[in-house]
């Protein structure tokens, strides 16, 4: 059960730490339960970038919680429509943290190949716009990014 404080904002709380995988340990079994419980089956898709789930993965991408992004997303991709750019959206962000992830893993390669997973899921939304309250252009210049310091790194 997370503590509430400290908390990033809006009632979520911080996780005690960045897990990485090999490094350091996993987060208690139910410690992300409460943000993932915002996410319900019956909730419409316009409903879901006002989750606590959804602001958490945002806010946990931000701070660098790339494994706890990913972790608390899974619930906001699995309450997405099949073939939806809502569902592009949510896996390109979830790959993206994981593609970062992987970088602090020192595994370049796996970074690369969730890279290209990150472009895949991006060329299918829409350009314009926003998809769940969040601009495609954000998440193609944190790509955009990422791949630059893969870059840097070789």
């Amino acid at each position: 059960m997370p503590d509430p404080d400290p908390d990033l904002g809006g009632g979520i709380p911080m996780p005690p730490h960045a897990y990485v995988p090999g490094v350091n340990a996993r987060h208690p079994e139910g410690w992300f339960d409460s943000i993932k419980a915002s996410v319900t089956p019956e909730m419409p898709v316009s409903a879901l970038a006002t989750t606590q789930a959804w602001r958490a993965g945002w806010l946990y991408f931000d701070a660098g919680f790339y494994w706890e992004c990913h972790e608390v997303l899974e619930a906001v991709w699995m309450q997405t429509p099949d073939a939806s750019a809502e569902r592009d959206m949510v896996q390109a962000v979830i790959q993206l943290a994981n593609a970062r992830l992987k970088i602090r893993m020192q595994r370049p390669r796996a970074a690369w190949r969730l890279c290209a997973m990150v472009e895949a899921h991006l060329a299918r939304c829409p350009r314009e716009g926003a998809i769940l309250g969040v601009p495609v252009a954000r998440v193609s210049g944190l790509l955009y990014r990422t791949v630059k310091q893969l870059q840097n790194a070789k």
